[in-house]
């Protein structure tokens, strides 16, 4: 019967799914992806899923989205199994469309930090305001304590001790604003990794 070789696939697919190490909001159990999911199954409309995914990839989740469909007919515990094998398709297929590697689906509740749940908010209320007054305030905090340190340190002239200690203040401010001037221009596109974040924020990077 094809539901049920439709299930054997799924199961292997789902034991092949291992999660690894990292945060990202799309990967969540509770996050948008899985929630637009979640609805879309039990609806049976599968717009507002494909929203989530570029054009080209629109094949591959409308079969897991009508197989994942077929299966949930199968009983409780064949939809429980159906749904996670639609949410991890999904997410997958979303994050390799921004370029972004796929770790597996994380737990609900996840802390994401104030920025994402400023975000978020400001989606619900219709207004950015405090996502504005978040970033202004950790902007400012993060200039300030950099420049400080190295106002703090005179220029050292001849002193090479002194030299070193100076570059390792100045380096991190200067590719601290660059890259807080790049991420303000920058468009929508890739989550960067924690790595990367922490690489350009720190200026750890020529």
């Amino acid at each position: 019967m094809k539901i049920l070789k439709t299930l054997a696939t799924i199961g292997a697919a789902l034991l092949l799914a291992v999660p690894a190490a990292g945060q990202a909001h799309c990967d969540t159990l509770d996050g948008p992806v899985v929630h637009t999911a979640r609805v879309a199954l039990d609806s049976g409309k599968i717009g507002p899923v494909l929203a989530w995914v570029q054009a080209r990839d629109e094949a591959e989740i409308r079969h897991a989205f009508e197989d994942a469909r077929a299966v949930r007919k199968l009983g409780p515990e064949a939809q429980s199994l159906a749904d996670r094998f639609f949410f991890e398709t999904l997410v997958r297929v979303h994050r390799a469309g921004e370029g972004a590697p796929y770790t597996g689906l994380k737990s609900a509740g996840q802390d994401l930090g104030p920025a994402v749940k400023a975000a978020d908010k400001s989606v619900e209320t219709g207004s950015p305001a405090e996502v504005e007054k978040l970033l202004v305030e950790s902007v400012r905090h993060g200039l300030h304590q950099r420049f400080a340190k190295l106002a703090a340190l005179k220029k050292p002239g001849d002193d090479v001790a002194k030299g070193r200690a100076w570059v390792e203040a100045y380096v991190p401010y200067v590719h601290w604003v660059e890259g807080v001037h790049a991420a303000a221009g920058r468009g929508a596109g890739v989550h960067p990794e924690p790595e990367a974040r922490a690489a350009a924020a720190e200026g750890h990077v020529h």
